[in-house]
């Protein structure tokens, strides 16, 4: 059974391709839409106008902003023991994109018992006691393309804030680099109309937890995807070390895909052949 896990600005739509190629191998598949995002979605009414007013858009609060990462993290706990419960024969695969490394990491640490191997999808898979800010500036960040496309500060807009529906090629085109370079151009004009355009901030300024004796029990695969410009693959790979370094007794199962950000959308078919292999 897997439970997918949608990284920031997404929501369970992203897994659409995967999930149907999972199923038709008999697998259970679940995705929600995290709190804030998909049909939860949120938008600053700034984001409507066209032409886009750019100090608005910059200055606007995120409606939401509110949000937490253990709004995140308990309801993906909430999922997994309602599944445990209901289906106790069946193993448990959670998968998390991008941001949600950092829910995999908190639910792990949460619900130990319940889960039979994390899957960090190129995936945020912080070291302890550390948050996603605190990797922004490391030098393994130095070439990932999302610093370049933020049109608001987080702290005054309480978001990653981005505009996928932009008429100006440019931004466009750096956007489409960061998240999506080798995906169809038709699949991402459609996919940027379901993009969101706000990634609450607090929940990537919040440390995580992860234990040897509980998150570090389970095991774990990192999916790394090698032409990634949102999470560059060196910083990929000081996730995998980190993780390493604190679980020695329990190595990281690194796979790689030769692809974007994206692969779900990009190469579905070769993802799931992949987590069929686990």
């Amino acid at each position: 059974m897997f439970v997918l896990v949608h990284g920031g600005s997404h929501g369970a739509w992203a897994f659409e391709r995967l999930a149907a190629l999972l199923t038709q191998e008999g697998h259970y598949v679940v995705a929600q839409d995290l709190p804030g995002h998909g049909l939860a979605a949120r938008f600053p009414r700034s984001y409507a106008a066209r032409p886009l007013n750019p100090h608005e858009f910059a200055t606007e609060p995120s409606p939401i902003a509110h949000l937490t990462l253990r709004n995140y993290s308990d309801q993906v706990t909430a999922t997994v023991r309602g599944l445990a419960d209901r289906l106790p024969r069946h193993q448990i695969i959670l998968l998390g994109h991008s941001m949600a490394g950092l829910v995999l990491n908190q639910v792990g640490e949460a619900i130990p018992e319940l889960i039979g191997r994390l899957v960090y999808l190129s995936a945020w898979m912080t070291a302890d006691g550390t948050s996603f800010s605190d990797y922004m500036a490391a030098p393994e960040f130095s070439t990932g393309l999302i610093p370049s496309i933020l049109l608001a500060d987080p702290a005054v807009a309480g978001a990653l804030r981005m505009d996928f529906r932009s008429g100006d090629p440019d931004y466009r085109a750096r956007v489409k680099a960061a998240f999506a370079a080798d995906v169809d151009d038709h699949d991402w004009d459609a996919i940027t109309n379901l993009l969101t355009p706000d990634t609450p901030a607090g929940p990537l300024g919040e440390p995580v937890t992860i234990t040897p004796g509980r998150w570090g029990r389970i095991p774990r695969t990192y999916i790394s995807c090698t032409e990634d410009q949102a999470v560059p693959p060196a910083a990929q790979h000081r996730f995998i070390n980190e993780a390493d370094k604190h679980t020695p007794g329990n190595p990281t199962d690194v796979r790689e895909m030769h692809t974007s950000h994206s692969p779900f959308v990009s190469k579905p078919r070769e993802l799931a052949e992949t987590l069929l292999q686990l």
